[in-house]
């Protein structure tokens, strides 16, 4: 174990206070790390490792004496429950105990939080307020380094006692100098003082290490006591050499992570980082090299369990500072290619439509939720055939200012004209302007999720639930049936093939513990569908599988409708999905009347809202789907009698 005195431990922030650590950074002579094992799940392995591989090497993280963990925030937070079947707030609990020693960090979107949209205000500070028992750093940004999005996190932060680490999002460009920069950041210390760490994040890892030492060189000769904290991404394979600039113009905080696991869209190797920079002559005092040798050792042979969730496009890729993706949608938009049959369209999108919408749109930064309306928007462009043809819901309100201040220039009129249509004028002369979103009454969500539950809902649940209201039920109830699943091993979440019938093995949980498993026996229930015996450590636990017939079977098969089908079926009131997504909102009730271009229902996709419209006058006189509901193309949403 590293003794106290040359490590910052959770115990110390709490008894000595954040100003005592950021002056103990400040006379430390030498730099720190942070492992970012959060951004290296979700830009490698599409955010999947699981808790079971974490706790395995909670204790050699604790005694590795990193500045912090990135161990929650972003996507995570939804994908815990989405996919990781866990409680995130647990999650956090749990590795807390493991790993007493080290701060825990966490990655929030401002306004956006852990999702992809704005957020009422009182949402937004009860959420900081219940993940603040766990993290301790938290890294602020907006994807329009747009400042009043993230003052009431600063506040909460700030309140709890927690170290603030707003973030100067980083891109390249002629917009994108050293004066812009350095402007924003004395923005910034307006609002927070100089209490702080700032982060200059460069989620794309993009620009030369020349650049981003110039930028760190720049900022430091503008103000020379504040801590800088450099994140970057390894997609183009440079983000060592940026790493090894940013530490020379005076970085005292960098980031990496696990070298068993790392790959090529997120953080570079911890290790030959550390290694690197001592041949430079720059110490990274308090940290254990032996630990984090240790903790690669024992995650080595857990990489072949997420072999699948790896992006199947391998390698590095230079061309990052083209179409600027950020490591976390690198990987996936490769993904959502070969699921839509568009794989041999992505140079195109890459080199071509994705840097020109970049341009087209203002120049910001591609980072969520800027990321997904840029790549939406230009998957949309090409696929298509038509530029700015039926656009997201997250567009249109980003170019009538709902986001924020565009930074250096709005939209061209032509692509307004585009988006919105010949009335655009009118619609931006009434809708611009950004408008402040009104607190939830918080109690009566309290109380919709209870009837959704048909239980009582914890404190915690309901911050989660606020910020995803349909996964969070759907997990919710999905641990009511199974329990805590995500005890068990990646060994046996990620297994090829399934199990057999008669199988017995025994398998460690997350703590270690031994249990057998024996698969079997099956039967028939009186209702067709199958019940399975798991034999859980000689208790019988059954698990009924509801049986789908087959078309031979005589159940008719749903017809795939085409887009020009779906658009017929919209002209005479048969309302079809034009997408696969998920049903957001249901904004009319059933008799309803409804006019020509009034939204009946709002459907994610791509975590992007896209409105569908009427396109007749007329009456509801059904509604098939509700708010949670996973639709694909063609499937019935409502239907309208035209008047």
């Amino acid at each position: 174990m590293i003794s106290n005195d040359q490590r910052i431990t959770p115990r110390e922030l709490k008894e000595k206070g954040v100003s005592h650590i950021l002056d103990k950074i400040r006379r430390t002579d030498g730099y720190f790390v942070t492992n970012t094992e959060r951004d290296l799940s979700q830009s490698d392995f599409k955010n999947r490792i699981m808790p079971h591989t974490q706790l395995l090497v909670a204790q050699e993280r604790d005694d590795a004496g990193f500045f912090s963990i990135e161990i929650t925030g972003g996507a995570s937070v939804h994908v815990d429950m989405l996919r990781r079947q866990i409680n995130p707030l647990e999650k956090l609990e749990v590795l807390s105990e493991k790993m007493p020693h080290t701060l825990f960090q966490t990655l929030c979107r401002g306004i956006n939080l852990f999702g992809y949209r704005p957020y009422p205000e009182n949402v937004v500070r009860l959420t900081v307020r219940t993940f603040a028992r766990h993290v301790h750093v938290w890294r602020v940004f907006d994807f329009l380094n747009y400042i009043p999005n993230m003052i009431p996190v600063f506040e909460e932060v700030k309140a709890a006692g927690c170290i603030l680490e707003p973030s100067i999002c980083f891109s390249t460009g002629p917009e994108h100098t050293d004066a812009y920069y350095v402007k924003k950041v004395t923005e910034l210390l307006d609002v927070t003082g100089q209490d702080i760490i700032l982060a200059i994040k460069n989620h794309g890892g993009l620009g030369t290490p020349k650049r981003i030492g110039e930028l760190v060189g720049a900022i430091k000769s503008k103000y020379p006591d504040l801590i800088l904290h450099y994140h970057g991404h390894n997609t183009d394979g440079a983000d060592i050499g940026r790493i090894i600039h940013a530490v020379q113009q005076g970085a005292k905080i960098v980031d990496a992570s696990d070298h068993a696991f790392t790959g090529f869209y997120g953080p570079p190797p911890l290790l030959s980082v550390v290694d690197i920079l001592e041949d430079y002559g720059y110490h990274a005092p308090g940290l254990n090299r032996q630990a984090i040798i240790d903790t690669s050792s024992k995650l080595r042979s857990e990489r072949e369990y997420y072999r699948d969730f790896e992006s199947q496009f391998l390698g590095f890729d230079p061309t990052v500072q083209i179409h600027k993706l950020p490591g976390g949608a690198t990987g996936s938009s490769f993904e959502q290619a070969v699921k839509g049959a568009f794989l041999h369209r992505m140079p195109e999108i890459l080199q071509k439509e994705l840097p020109r919408v970049q341009v087209e749109l203002g120049n910001w930064w591609s980072v969520t939720p800027g990321s997904q309306i840029l790549w939406t928007t230009a998957v949309n462009n090409v696929l298509k055939g038509e530029r700015y043809k039926d656009v997201s819901d997250d567009l249109k309100n980003l170019m009538l200012g709902r986001y924020g201040e565009f930074p250096f220039y709005r939209p061209a009129d032509e692509i307004y004209q585009r988006v919105f249509g010949d009335e655009w004028k009118s619609i931006v002369e009434c809708d611009t302007c950004y408008q402040k979103i009104e607190d939830m009454d918080i109690d009566v969500e309290r109380k919709v999720l209870e009837h959704r539950l048909g239980r009582a809902a914890t404190a915690d649940e309901v911050v989660l639930y606020l910020q995803h209201p349909n996964d969070a039920v759907d997990f919710f109830k999905f641990e009511a049936m199974y329990g805590k699943t995500w005890v068990l091993s990646p060994k046996i979440w990620f297994r090829r093939g399934g199990f057999k019938l008669g199988e017995k093995f025994e398998v460690p949980d997350a703590f270690g513990k031994l249990h057998s498993i024996e698969v079997g026996p099956q039967r028939k229930t009186s209702s067709g569908d199958t019940a399975t015996y798991l034999i859980i450590d000689h208790h019988l636990e059954p698990i009924v599988t509801e049986q789908e017939e087959s078309g031979e079977s005589g159940v008719k098969r749903k017809k795939t409708l085409s887009p020009k089908e779906i658009d017929a079926a919209w002209k005479v009131g048969d309302i079809r999905a034009h997408i696969t997504g998920t049903v957001n909102e249901v904004c009319v009730g059933l008799g309803e009347e409804v006019s020509f271009g009034q939204a009946l229902l709002v459907l994610e996709a791509m975590k992007m809202l896209n409105n569908v419209t009427s396109e007749v006058n007329g009456k509801v006189s059904e509604i098939y789907v509700s708010p949670g509901d996973k639709i694909v193309v063609g499937d019935p949403l409502m239907f309208i009698v035209k008047e």
